[in-house]
This record gives C-alpha cells, sequence and structure tokens, in this order.
C-alpha cells in the first residue's frame, strides 16, 4: 500500500511571524564606469562603480531621467532606481590589474522593519559607507546587541557594523551576514572562500521626514539602534524601506594567483566599501508595494503588483556611455586601477583622491607588488546557529549577523500529527527489503523571526512507500510527519 501525508497544516504554526521583505533581483551591471551623479554630478567620478537599475544613468542623472529610462537590469519593470558601489579589482605582481567577476550581479533587499513605513519620495537619495574609511574603532567581533552600550550605538559606529564581508563556502554551514567588516587577505581567501565573497551594506532607514537629499547625502538619515532593526532616533522618526546591497565576487578564480584584491576606490581592507542608491519608483506605486507585498517569502513574485522580466531580458539594458569615458578601461586588463586610483591601505584616513586625466585614464600609475596591510583582527569562519536560504542563496541572516546576538541554538519545532487512518489500518510486516524512498517535494515554505533571526521553514510532501499485510486486528499506523529546514545558506536572502 502507498500512502502519502502532506505537511501544509503546518504552516499555521509560523504564521504572522516574520517581517517581510521582497528581494529586488539585479542580475546584470547597466554598466561599469567613473560615474557617480550623486557625490560628483557633471564630473567624472573619482573611482569606478558596477552600476545596476534604469537605463537613464549619466554623470547628471535626475530623478526624472531614471523615471524616462526605457529598461531596467532589474527583474521588476516599475523599478527605474539606481544602485552601484564600487567595483572589486585583483592586481597582478606585475601591476596588472582586472575585473573580478560578479556572479549573479547584485541584490538589494527592501526589508520592511518597523512601522507605518513610507515609500521614497520622489528625488529621494541617499548614500551608505565613507570611501575614505580605512579602520575600524569598535570591538571584533562585535559584542552580542543585548550588550551593545552607548558607544555602539553612536551613528558613527553602527555604519561601521552595517558593513559585512561574508566569506562563502557552501560545503559549510554559512556565515551570518555582517559578521566580518572589513576585507580578509587574500591567503584567508585561498584557504576558506572556495566560492567567494559576499560584499554585503544596509543603508540606514529612519528619515527625518523632510529632506530628500543632505550635502554629505547622509546627514537626512540614520541607522536605527541596531543597525537594520530597533529604535530610530529623535528627530528621524519616519521609517523607509530598510535597504541592503549585496554582491558576490568570484575571488576563488584568483585561487594560488600572486597579487591582492582591491576595491576601485584604492580600498584593499573593505572599511571604505559604499553604496549609493537613487529612487526612481513611482512614490504611489512603492507605496502599495510596501503596503501589499508583505509575503515573507521575499520572492518578488509574490507581489502581484510588480510586472517581472527574465534576467535574459534584464541584460540587455544597459546606459550609454559618456563620451570623455568612452577610452576608460575599467574592466582590464590595465596598469593600475581605472582613473589611476592609488591605493591607501591605512589605517589613517584615506586622502581625497581625484580623478586621473580622462585622456590618459589608466596606465599613468603602477601599484606596488603587495600593497602592506595595516594590522587587522583574526576572525575565522564562524556561522551563526541558523540561516535561511532559497534556490539563489545569499545573505542577511538578518539579525544573526554576529554570532553572538542570542546564541539561540538550533530552533527544532515538534509538531504532533493527527493520526492518518485507512479503511484498511495496515500492519507493517517484518523485514522486507524496502525500496530506497522518494526525496519529497516542497509544497510551502514559510519564514518565522526568532530572537531576531529570520528562519525559512520548507514544508515537504514526503510519498512513503512500505510492504504491508491488511489485518483487521490493527487499529491503525501513525505517519510521521517530516519537516526539513533548509540550513545550506545562501541567505536571508540569496545568493544568485
Amino acid at each position: 500500500m502507498k500512502s502519502a501525508t502532506s505537511f501544509a497544516a503546518i504552516v499555521g504554526l509560523l504564521s504572522g511571524a516574520a517581517d517581510a521583505f521582497w528581494r529586488m533581483e539585479c542580475h546584470s551591471r547597466t554598466g561599469l564606469a567613473r560615474i557617480d551623479p550623486l557625490v560628483e554630478p557633471n564630473e567624472i567620478a573619482n573611482h569606478g562603480h558596477v552600476i545596476h537599475g534604469g537605463s537613464n544613468f549619466g554623470m547628471d542623472t535626475t530623478y526624472a531621467d531614471l523615471r524616462a529610462s526605457e529598461c531596467t537590469s532589474c527583474r521588476v519593470k516599475e523599478d527605474k532606481s539606481a544602485y552601484w558601489t564600487p567595483s572589486m579589482n585583483f592586481i597582478f605582481e606585475n601591476g596588472t590589474t582586472v575585473l573580478v567577476p560578479q556572479v549573479g550581479g547584485m541584490l538589494a533587499y527592501y526589508l520592511l522593519y518597523g512601522e507605518n513605513i513610507k515609500a521614497f519620495p520622489a528625488n529621494f537619495r541617499m548614500l551608505a559607507g565613507d570611501t575614505r574609511l580605512r579602520n575600524f574603532s569598535g570591538p571584533v567581533p562585535d559584542p552580542p546587541k543585548s550588550n551593545w552600550g552607548p558607544e555602539d550605538k553612536t551613528q558613527f559606529a553602527l555604519g561601521q557594523k552595517a558593513l559585512g564581508f561574508n566569506c562563502l563556502n557552501y560545503a559549510k554551514t554559512p556565515e551570518g551576514s555582517m559578521y566580518r567588516h572589513f576585507l580578509p587577505d587574500k591567503q584567508y581567501m585561498d584557504e576558506n572562500c572556495a566560492d567567494g565573497i559576499r560584499a554585503e551594506i544596509f543603508f540606514p532607514s529612519c528619515w527625518n521626514g523632510k529632506d530628500l537629499d543632505a550635502k554629505n547625502h547622509k546627514d537626512h538619515m540614520a541607522y536605527p539602534d541596531l543597525v537594520n532593526d530597533g529604535t530610530c532616533p529623535e528627530g528621524f522618526d519616519t521609517r523607509v524601506p530598510s535597504m541592503f546591497f549585496e554582491t558576490i565576487w568570484n575571488t576563488a578564480a584568483f585561487k594560488g594567483q600572486a597579487g591582492q584584491f582591491v576595491f576601485s576606490n584604492g580600498d584593499p581592507t573593505g572599511y571604505g566599501y559604499h553604496g549609493d542608491f537613487m529612487t526612481g519608483w513611482d512614490p504611489d506605486f512603492l507605496q502599495t508595494a510596501v503596503n501589499d507585498c508583505t509575503n515573507p517569502s521575499g520572492n518578488i513574485a509574490d507581489c502581484r503588483h510588480f510586472t517581472l522580466q527574465t534576467e535574459a531580458e534584464g541584460a540587455k539594458c544597459t546606459f550609454k556611455m559618456p563620451d570623455v569615458l568612452k577610452e576608460d578601461n575599467c574592466a582590464g586588463p590595465a596598469d593600475g586601477l581605472c582613473g589611476n586610483v592609488p591605493i591607501q591601505a591605512g589605517p589613517e584616513y584615506a586622502s581625497l583622491v581625484q580623478p586621473g586625466d580622462s585622456a590618459t585614464p589608466t596606465g599613468g600609475y603602477t601599484p606596488p607588488a603587495t600593497t602592506e596591510l595595516p594590522p587587522v583582527p583574526t576572525l575565522s569562519y564562524k556561522a551563526p546557529t541558523s540561516a535561511v536560504t532559497d534556490k539563489y542563496g545569499g545573505g542577511i541572516s538578518v539579525a544573526a549577523i554576529n554570532a553572538g546576538l542570542s546564541q539561540a541554538s538550533e530552533v527544532a519545532i515538534a509538531a504532533t500529527s493527527t493520526p492518518v487512518v485507512s479503511e484498511a489500518p495496515p500492519f507493517v510486516t517484518s523485514a522486507p527489503v524496502v525500496p530506497e524512498q522518494p526525496q519529497g517535494h516542497v509544497i510551502s515554505t514559510s519564514t518565522y523571526t526568532s530572537a531576531g533571526t529570520v528562519y525559512e521553514v520548507a514544508i515537504m510532501e514526503v510519498d512513503i512507500t512500505v510492504t504491508v499485510e491488511p489485518t483487521p486486528a490493527a487499529r491503525h499506523r501513525r505517519h510521521v510527519h517530516h519537516m526539513h529546514r533548509r540550513d545550506r545558506e545562501h541567505g536571508l536572502l540569496g545568493r544568485y
């Protein structure tokens, strides 16, 4: 007799327990260029960026320009926003520099923390991180959030904690997001990070409710006191979506090669990693999505308002390269970084780097074989006690971003099932050869939050084949409910 047990009812145990979010998939770049209309409008930017989003992007891009984009490299057609970060490069011993390949472009998470979340208004933009920073001022590793004192909750400290460099090794239990705030050295990556490095940055989500930008592109925003969630400071009471960028860099492609990794802004430490955002959403549409797209799956396909395009369609969307930058070779191979940016390892605050001569965009600067890095803390590969996953894999196990957050052990859910009784109750005979059982298939997924950590549970339907001999004397056979939690990270959120 063949019997099948479905476990969809268990989903009810988890309903209402998770914060909502969606994961904006931007699998392709619109371009790679020394362009930064936020920090250096109408100028050649002093370093290169990988850029995703709306096609109408350039040196003087405005909100109206983005809204007029004919396409987007992201999956949701209504999102014409621009997302950009420094590129990662590898410098060989002879000074030849190449772009490290991205794996799957970039993911931009819209996490809906807090109450009464407001959509980004027209013309809104912001910056996270500091391109000139070359050190970390807090304790390493981060103390548990429950032990954070005032010194951990200054805006400067929170901004430093908002960075992460996740060592990816899919053969191991994944690390938590934002566990490590610096780029590991190459030897460490060669030995531990078989699937690359995921660069992560959290944006502030507390807005002053009036200014669309600030002189430094930061002062109109503030972090809540736990970086990703918590309490907003006085004067920044308006919550906007909490944004989190993830970019996977295939550092493993350079395993065994002599040289070093460095970001395009001349930063080999990672402390100066940063991200830029300019909204290209229609505010009313985005507010509708914020209000309605609360499925804890994070899957953009679960939002009925979004019009999706394929990855192949998004890959066709690029911006027009300005004439003044057409001779740039930011992808390499080239002699030095794009724009002749010098490497500054710190720990001092880096000097302000001026753009290179556009007539000779690369080749005027040859870096040393290896820049000597200042001493950095040693952090082992350390996995959190749990992680959330989906088919793309990825980042934030949101609050287990430091291993000491709660030290909650693996959450075990024990569900007591109702006995399943057939008309002819089976009695299992002794010692038959049981055929190999199928693995089953996922019929539903759900997420829940425990101690600030987001978990995902996959509910599987498993067909169990047994050899039986019907007998009237048998009363019933109790079927075991099998629940499988997918632990292999890629993240709350996703590799791509």
